[in-house]
């Protein structure tokens, strides 16, 4: 959805280790960080994803979204956006880039 309304998407999959997504934001520059999480199972690791961005004084912002999370859960991990469908993630992008 993001890609129809124009904006570059760098998709690493899933599974992705928190690492590889602090190394590729700051090898890409990358400005919003999008995690999705479809099972109650992986949910934390955007917990611990968000924690180690900031530790490392990572400014990007980051929108979390998926069947299993709610704005209370985004708020709670500290995600700059909730994105309950998709087109809360194109607003978000909207937000960000303008």
């Amino acid at each position: 959805m993001l890609e129809n309304y124009g904006f570059e998407v760098l998709d690493l999959g899933r599974d992705v280790s928190s690492e590889k997504i602090l190394d590729t934001v700051k090898k890409e520059s990358i400005e919003l960080v999008g995690l999705s999480a479809l099972m109650t199972t992986t949910a934390p690791a955007m917990e611990k994803t968000i924690r180690l961005l900031r530790s490392n004084n990572i400014k990007s912002r980051v929108m979390v979204g998926g069947a299993v999370i709610t704005e209370e859960y985004a708020k709670q991990i500290g995600a700059d956006f909730y994105a309950p469908d998709a087109m809360a993630g194109v607003a978000a992008a909207e937000e960000v880039f303008g």
